[in-house]
Formats: C-alpha cells, sequence, structure tokens
C-alpha cells in the first residue's frame, strides 16, 4: 500500500511541477503586456506635455506683444493728452488777448480781402479788353482770309468775259447766251450749266458755243466735281478747236489734274499751253504754276 502510495506521489509531482511552470509564464506575458501599455501611455503623457509647454511658451510671448503694445499705446495717449493740454491753455491765453488785438487782426483780413476783390475786378477788365482784341484781331483775320480766297478764286477763273460786237450775234442769241453768262456769274452754277446746255443745242455751230461749252467746264469746277469738269474741258478743246477758250480750257485741266493729284498729266497740260499758245494770259499763268510743281 505504501509502495502504491510512493508511486503515486512520483506521478502527480512532475505533472504538479509541469503546471506550476505554465502558470509562471503566462504571468510573465501579461505583465510583459501590462509594462508595454504603461511605456505607451507614458510616451503619449510625455508628447502631451511637449505640446501644452509649446502653448504655453506661444502664450507667454503673445502675452508680452500684447503689453508691450498696451504700453506703447498708453505712452501715445498720455502724449496726446498733454498735447490737447498745451493746446487748452495756449487757447486760454488766446481768449485772455485784449479785444482791440483781436478787432485789429479782423480789420487786416478785411482790408487784404478788399485789396483782392479789387485786384480781381481788375483782372476780370482786363480779360474782358483781350477778349474783345482778340474777337476784332479774328474778325480782321476772316476778313482777310475772304479777301485771301476771293482772290485765288479771281487768279484760277478766268477773265470775265467781254462778248462780240453785237452786230456779230443774232439778238436772240446774244440774250441767251448773256443770260447763261449772267446766270454763272451769280454762282448759280446749276443754272448756269442748263442754259449753257440750251444755247449749244439751239445754236450748235455758233461762234460762243466753244465758250458755251468752257462756261459747262467751270460750272463742274467751282463745285469741285474736277472729274467731269475735265471731260466738259475736252469737248470744248475737240469740238471746237478754233475757239478762243482753248488755252483757258487747256490751263483748267491742267488745274483739274492738280487737284486730282495727277501732278504728271498737269505738268503735261501746262506746258502744252506754253507750247500752243506762248503769247496768251494762261501761258504767263501755266509757267507760273509749273514753277510750284514739285
Amino acid at each position: 500500500m505504501k509502495k502504491f502510495g510512493r508511486i503515486k506521489m512520483w506521478i502527480f509531482l512532475p505533472i504538479g511541477v509541469f503546471l506550476l511552470g505554465l502558470a509562471t509564464a503566462r504571468d510573465v506575458q501579461t505583465l510583459d503586456r501590462e509594462i508595454d501599455k504603461i511605456y505607451s501611455e507614458l510616451s503619449a503623457l510625455r508628447k502631451e506635455n511637449s505640446s501644452l509647454e509649446n502653448k504655453i511658451s506661444a502664450l507667454s510671448d503673445e502675452n508680452q506683444r500684447l503689453r508691450t503694445e498696451f504700453l506703447f499705446r498708453l505712452e501715445n495717449l498720455q502724449s496726446e493728452i498733454r498735447t490737447l493740454s498745451t493746446g487748452v491753455e495756449e487757447y486760454k491765453d488766446y481768449l485772455k488777448r485784449p479785444s482791440k488785438e483781436i478787432g485789429r487782426v479782423k480789420e487786416d483780413v478785411e482790408v487784404r480781402l478788399k485789396v483782392l476783390e479789387e485786384k480781381r475786378k481788375s483782372l476780370e477788365e482786363k480779360n474782358i479788353a483781350q477778349e474783345e482784341k482778340i474777337k476784332e484781331m479774328e474778325d480782321r483775320l476772316k476778313g482777310v482770309e475772304g479777301k485771301i480766297k476771293q482772290a485765288e478764286l479771281e487768279k484760277s477763273s478766268p477773265a470775265k468775259e467781254v462778248l462780240p460786237e453785237a452786230k456779230r450775234l443774232s439778238a436772240g442769241m446774244g440774250d441767251l447766251y448773256k443770260v447763261a453768262y449772267e446766270t454763272f456769274q451769280r454762282g448759280d452754277f446749276e443754272g448756269a450749266r442748263k442754259k449753257f446746255g440750251a444755247f449749244i443745242k439751239q445754236y450748235p455751230n455758233a461762234e460762243l458755243s466753244g465758250n458755251a461749252q468752257f462756261w459747262i467746264g467751270e460750272t463742274y469746277y467751282q463745285k469741285k466735281d474736277f472729274e467731269k469738269a475735265i471731260l466738259e474741258y475736252e469737248k470744248a478743246i475737240s469740238k471746237y478747236p478754233e475757239s478762243s477758250k482753248i488755252p483757258a480750257a487747256l490751263f483748267k485741266q491742267a488745274l483739274s489734274f492738280l487737284e486730282l493729284g495727277d501732278k504728271t498729266n498737269a505738268r503735261n497740260l501746262l506746258r502744252r499751253v506754253i507750247e500752243r499758245f506762248p503769247h496768251s494770259e494762261q501761258s504767263e499763268m501755266a509757267k507760273k504754276k509749273l514753277e510750284t510743281i514739285k
């Protein structure tokens, strides 16, 4: 029986030791996990503590800045108060001055204002007089310009036409031509054109038909329709080669081309006037005009 008990003890003893070893390993693992957890929490606390320290430092700097700014503003405010106090004192001193001095200053200001007002009126009067002089000069200038334009117009237009002797014209022919010419002289170029056209239609081969054709060209020239003027002058030159208006027609053709910017044709026509009609009035005019064309 005792022997059996010993055997039983030797059997359960290793089992107990084994079980005791297992329990100890589990405890160690649990303890390690607890230690790791504590270290993690400690690390987190350290980080949080560092963040708090940084915030505290920033708040301290901000507090210092605000304090400095407050002191600066306080000093400025005190300075302004001192300035205002000085101004108030000066104003009090000014109020204590005798009223006589204030009156003198007021009179001095009024005198200066009066002088300035007189100067202003004087300048206005001078300005009005100057404007009147300018207007007078402008009127005179306009008159001179008008005379210049009239002179240029008279220079570019043929001389006033002298009608042939009455015995060389029939009464009806002479009257019709005279009416057309007088219409032109009045500046009614449209009316003159129609009347000269009627004259040519009624008297196509008359001595004055070439003249009438020339004046039709003139009605267009005076209206600055230079292209039509050139064509009408050409009719006078080609249809009435014996007309006394040929030199004038050639010369006015040249001027029309010049107005259109065609200097080449203008020069050629002016030379043609000089060559074909060297003793005519238009020849001298053509020479002078050639000198001006560059």
